[in-house]
């Protein structure tokens, strides 16, 4: 079987859970997925089947959007609440007015360090991996674009928002920049990735509807 799955990832799984889902359902071991979610995210994951695995760069490529969560009052480990609170901070001064003006200032190319707790490798490590052994090494700064970003609710300590990016984009990071421009520190408590390029969430399956019926073609979506 030659096709792509859409499926709207639950909280607290990985997408690789997903992946070994999606074998075992289908009875096929050519199976990956096109662009990871962390297991505190749900939402879109693009999941691939026989030959279309050599198609995951082109869906990597596309530009992202997201519907996040950032709780003011402390920073994690992780950047997001599945981590341990490294830092609390007071939010009193934070206000609305202060959150749009700083969601101004991060529209366009900005300079985005990679958290430790991610994929991207040095020397062959996952930086994650390292991460757990305690280790930290120095990440140099990457150019990606933020094309939109919008306040959706603002009742501290929590600011949820949309955000349209670039591929390469860490939602993680971006709260924690938000946060550090209001003088305060924050971490992400939760995350949708509601779009890859034209592939949105109404377009997903739910895990426990995976078979065969909903498996497409490229040119369906």
């Amino acid at each position: 079987m030659d096709g792509i799955l859409l499926i709207n990832k639950p909280q607290g799984v990985t997408s690789h859970d997903v992946v070994d889902i999606v074998r075992r359902r289908l009875k096929m071991k050519k199976v990956g997925h096109a662009g990871s979610l962390d297991p505190l995210a749900t939402g879109v994951l693009v999941i691939l089947l026989g030959k279309m695995t050599k198609l995951s760069a082109k869906f990597m490529d596309f530009d992202k959007t997201y519907e996040a969560t950032l709780t003011l009052g402390a920073t994690t480990d992780t950047g997001d609440s599945c981590g341990k609170v490294i830092k609390e901070f007071s939010y009193e001064g934070v206000s609305e007015e202060s959150t749009r003006k700083s969601f101004v200032s991060f529209v366009g190319a900005i300079n985005q360090v990679p958290p430790m707790v991610s994929a991207i490798k040095y020397k062959g490590e996952p930086l994650y991996k390292l991460a757990r052994l305690g280790i930290e090494v120095k990440r140099n700064p990457r150019v990606v674009k933020i094309y939109s970003l919008d306040l959706l609710n603002f009742s501290l300590p929590d600011i949820s928002f949309k955000v349209r990016c670039s591929k390469g984009t860490y939602v993680r990071t971006l709260g924690e920049d938000i946060a550090k421009s209001l003088d305060c520190g924050g971490h992400i408590s939760k995350i949708t990735r509601v779009g890859i390029g034209p592939l949105t969430l109404q377009k997903c399956i739910t895990v426990d509807q995976i078979n065969e019926n909903h498996i497409r073609s490229w040119q369906d979506i």
